[in-house]
């Protein structure tokens, strides 16, 4: 799954078959690689739906049992969040300091949040490379020389 493709998804009560939020956005922890969180909007709950409380990640819905699922961030998820903790549209740089493009999307798995590659410039890097994502870029582990 993509993140630009699951943007704006739905997320849908098990319990209800109501849609009670919309994806707006991802909480990555880089320490783990994984997607830790989604920050949601148009929940009366809250803005953040951490990822052990999602029941199913599709390619058309987000699953929860119900709207309880939706809260306000923790404090770990919190550090991990906001706007200068997004990946997307992020300048890529190597742990050398270089410019190595700009990260267009970021690949993961729907099942366990694990991210899978950072695309930069469309092309796909390692998520084992991925080190740190603050306010000015995502800092990606330089590639070995051979």
């Amino acid at each position: 799954m993509l993140f630009s493709k699951s943007r704006k998804h739905k997320v849908v009560s098990t319990g209800t078959a109501e849609t009670v939020a919309r994806v707006k956005g991802f909480v990555v922890d880089p320490a783990t690689r994984h997607v830790v969180a989604l920050m949601v909007r148009k929940s009366k709950q809250g803005d953040t739906l951490p990822w052990t409380r999602i029941s199913g990640f599709g390619p058309d819905a987000v699953t929860v049992a119900d709207e309880a699922a939706i809260g306000p961030a923790d404090e770990p998820i919190a550090a991990l969040s906001g706007k200068s903790n997004t990946m997307l549209k992020k300048q890529a740089i190597s742990s050398f300091g270089d410019h190595i493009g700009t990260v267009t999307d970021v690949a993961f798995d729907g099942d366990t949040g694990a991210i899978q590659s950072v695309l930069v410039d469309g092309e796909p890097v390692p998520a084992d490379r991925l080190l740190g994502v603050g306010s000015y870029a995502v800092v990606l582990e330089a590639e070995p020389t051979p």
